[in-house]
C-alpha cells in the first residue's frame, strides 16, 4: 500500500495537480459563477499557505535587516539583504543565501526565505539573501554573474556590513542550491583560488545537480522542465553541451569544499536521484559531505513539514555550517 501511495504522489496526475483543473473545468460547465469562485478560493488559500511557508523552528525574536542595492541592471536594481545575529561583531562568520523558484520565479524576501534568515541569525549567524535575475529573458551565464558580483559585493564591503569575508558558507534552495553548487565546483576545477577566497563549505536543498535529471522519466514536473528549458533556451536533446556545461556534478573534482545535500525521496520537481549522484561523486573524490535525506518529504519539505525529521535537518545543517567556519 505504501510503495502505491509513493507512485501516486509521483505521478503525472498529483505531481502537476491536474486533479484541481480538471475540479475547476467540471465546475465551469456546471456553473461558470462556481468555477469562478473555486478559481478565486484556490488562488487565496495559495497565496495563505506561500505567506504562511516557514521553517518548523520557530523564532521569537525579531531580527532587523538591511537592505543593499548590489549591481544596477537596465530594467532593475538587484538587491540583497543583510541579517545579522543578536551579538554582533566585526567579523561575523556568513551564510550566502540564494532562493529558489527554477531560475524564473522567487525572491530573496518571501516568507519562507526570511524564516530561515532569523533561524540562521538566531544561532549567531549572518546572513546574504540576494535577488538575481531571472531566466525569462536572460541566460543562465547572466544569473551566474548576478550571483558572483553579489558575492563580490559583500567580499569588497564586508566591513561595513560587519562581514567575516574569510569565513562564508554558500547555501541555497532547489535552482539557488544548483547555483551555490555550480559556483563552487566549477572554480574549485578551474582551481580559481581568488573566487573561493574565505569560502568554507556549501549547503543545497533539494537541488539539481545533474540538469539532465530533470527531463528523466521518473520526473513529472511540468514547472521543471519548462524553467530549465525556460533558462537554458532549449531542450537537453538539443543543447546537450550547454545542459552538461550549467551541471555542478559535471565539475566536481578533489579540490570541492565539503557540502551538505538535502532532499526529500518524494520530490516530484527535482529528482531525489540528482542527490544521490552528487553524493556518489564527492564520495569518489573523497571530498567531506553530509546527507541528510526526509524519507516522506517533497520539495520545499523544509517549510511545508514540521516533523522531528525536518527539525533534525535544520538542526545538522546549523551544525554543519557551524563546523565549517570552525565556530
Amino acid at each position: 500500500m505504501d510503495k502505491i501511495k509513493e507512485k501516486l504522489k509521483k505521478s503525472y496526475f498529483i505531481a502537476n495537480k491536474i486533479y484541481l483543473f480538471l475540479i475547476f473545468i467540471f465546475l465551469t460547465i456546471e456553473d461558470f459563477s462556481l468555477g469562478f469562485y473555486y478559481f478565486l478560493i484556490s488562488l487565496f488559500i495559495y497565496g495563505w499557505k506561500t505567506l504562511r511557508s516557514k521553517v518548523p523552528i520557530e523564532v521569537s525574536k525579531e531580527f532587523e535587516n538591511r537592505t543593499f542595492v548590489y549591481k544596477r541592471t537596465k530594467n532593475r536594481d538587484l538587491k540583497l539583504d543583510l541579517w545579522l545575529p543578536s551579538r554582533t561583531s566585526k567579523k561575523n562568520p556568513l551564510v550566502f543565501f540564494c532562493h529558489g523558484g527554477g531560475w524564473i520565479s522567487g525572491f530573496r524576501n518571501q516568507p519562507n526565505n526570511v524564516s530561515w534568515c532569523k533561524f540562521l541569525a538566531s544561532k549567531g549567524l549572518a546572513v546574504v539573501s540576494i535577488d538575481y535575475r531571472y531566466g525569462y529573458r536572460n541566460t543562465m551565464e547572466d544569473i551566474l554573474s548576478d550571483y558572483t558580483d553579489a558575492l563580490n559585493y559583500v567580499r569588497k564591503n564586508h566591513k561595513k556590513l560587519n562581514i567575516d569575508r574569510d569565513n562564508i558558507v554558500l547555501m541555497g534552495l532547489s535552482a539557488g542550491g544548483h547555483l551555490s553548487l555550480l559556483y563552487s565546483t566549477y572554480h574549485t576545477n578551474q582551481k580559481n583560488k581568488k573566487d573561493m577566497k574565505g569560502i568554507k563549505g556549501v549547503v543545497a536543498y533539494y537541488s539539481p545537480t545533474d540538469l539532465n535529471d530533470i527531463f528523466i522519466s521518473e520526473n513529472k514536473s511540468i514547472f521543471a522542465r519548462f524553467a530549465t528549458k525556460q533558462t537554458l533556451k532549449g531542450s537537453p536533446v538539443k543543447k546537450e553541451e550547454i545542459y552538461n556545461y550549467y551541471s555542478p556534478i559535471h565539475w566536481i573534482s578533489d579540490r570541492m569544499v565539503p557540502c551538505l545535500i538535502a532532499h526529500g525521496k518524494m520530490d516530484t520537481t527535482v529528482p531525489f536521484k540528482s542527490s544521490v549522484k552528487l553524493a556518489k561523486a564527492l564520495k569518489k573524490y573523497k571530498i567531506k559531505y553530509t546527507f541528510l535525506v526526509h524519507r516522506k518529504g517533497g520539495h520545499s519539505f523544509d517549510t511545508k513539514f514540521k516533523d522531528i525529521g525536518t527539525v533534525n535537518t535544520l538542526e545538522r545543517t546549523v551544525r554543519f555550517i557551524r563546523k565549517a567556519i570552525d565556530i
